[in-house]
């Protein structure tokens, strides 16, 4: 994620023994006084506070930009997925607003964001697409909309074009809080049982363009479906991918520490896809990931900070139920954006072309914290 967090306390929720474990770590926990008993919180739908107008063909993907100088005037981003496809531009309350939006995008499929990248000399926000049918990512600058890619940045390259082995997926972006370089992680429609995710390192081209440097491969994949959603926690230095039908991976973000798979989790009370990842942080360490169940309408919740003796093993905490059907792509903050989301927003796509604005109290209930001390990235 792409938030600082000043520290607030975090409590353990229902504190007990727990036959119904459901998440997996591929590292032994030796946590055995610890565990959770989850919530199923499915017997009411959660409605959104507002929906998003419609776009013209198939929403999938989120993401929140966060306004400085105003945290109720920030802007939701969501890709329209379509050869003659777009990235929709909407306030708030849903509305969009036509005159930020980028058209003629071929097959947008998933987007996000990023603060802080310097081009020109300048210090700039950033929305990177993956354009699937031309293999590049597409950036625009945050809130102009203005590209500054010069015309797309070639991912995959080398790859063959007719297994969809180049075809752009999904994106998240990584921040190094030690030294500040920014890193896209992209995946593609299919790959090898290895080193389907690429990493690119993004920097100014001396131009006052973008450039995509690649500096590694990871990344297991089972070959049961696809992987599509990926989502980074920048504080903690994690990478999590929906490897869909089987699990979520996790491993670090930065490319100097290794490859190693530090997790696989979510592997069972699935209905089908695993899919949209989202990240609440109730402070700098501690907070919920998001995962979504797609065929079921649902989010299975987990423990950001894994246990107390293993921070990669991700207890489920709690189901939720939402509006949105078929959700595909998800995105969450924690920080208060006006009297409708006092406690973060959560936006989740839905398959009759719009997107579903929810408040993090709405999710959270009684059963989870809310974040209480925030400040802009």
């Amino acid at each position: 994620m792409k938030y600082i967090f000043l520290p607030v306390v975090l409590l353990c929720m229902a504190c007990g023994s727990n036959s119904n474990q459901t998440t997996e770590s591929t590292q032994p926990s030796a946590d055995t006084t610890h565990t959770f008993s989850p919530v199923y919180d499915t017997a009411t739908v959660i409605q959104p506070v507002y929906t998003t107008d419609t776009t013209l063909y198939d929403t999938d993907d989120p993401a929140i930009w966060i306004n400085p100088a105003n945290a109720s005037e920030s802007l939701v981003l969501g890709t329209d997925k379509n050869e003659n496809g777009a990235l929709y531009v909407y306030n708030l309350k849903g509305k969009i607003i036509a005159d930020k939006v980028v058209k003629g995008l071929k097959r947008p499929n998933n987007v996000d964001i990023e603060y802080g990248v310097i081009i020109g000399g300048k210090l700039t926000d950033i929305a990177v697409v993956t354009e699937r049918l031309t293999h590049k990512l597409r950036v625009y600058s945050l809130p102009s909309m203005q590209t500054v890619d010069g015309g797309g940045l070639p991912v995959f390259e080398g790859e063959p074009t007719d297994n969809e082995f180049r075809d752009l997926m999904g994106i998240s972006l990584y921040k190094n809080p030690a030294n500040g370089k920014i890193y896209a992680i992209v995946g593609r429609k299919t790959g090898p049982s290895k080193e389907y995710l690429w990493q690119y390192l993004l920097e100014d081209n001396g131009k006052g363009q973008l450039k995509a440097t690649l500096v590694r491969k990871f990344g297991t994949y089972s070959g049961a479906k696809e992987i599509e959603s990926i989502a980074v926690d920048d504080a903690l230095g994690y990478v999590y991918y929906s490897d869909e039908t089987v699990g979520v991976r996790k491993y670090y973000a930065d490319p100097d520490k290794g490859n190693d798979e530090l997790a696989l989790f979510a592997t069972t009370g699935f209905s089908g896809d695993h899919e949209g990842i989202s990240i609440y942080a109730v402070d700098d360490k501690t907070g919920y990931i998001l995962v979504s169940d797609q065929q079921a309408d649902k989010f299975h919740i987990f423990t950001r900070e894994g246990s107390s003796e293993n921070p990669h093993r991700h207890q489920l905490l709690k189901v939720v139920k939402v509006a949105s059907h078929e959700s595909d792509g998800s995105e969450i903050t924690a920080l208060p954006l006006g009297p409708d989301f006092p406690h973060g927003l959560f936006v989740a796509m839905s398959d009759n072309r719009t997107f579903g604005l929810y408040s993090w109290d709405a999710i959270a209930g009684k059963d989870l914290k809310k974040a209480e001390s925030v400040k802009h990235p």
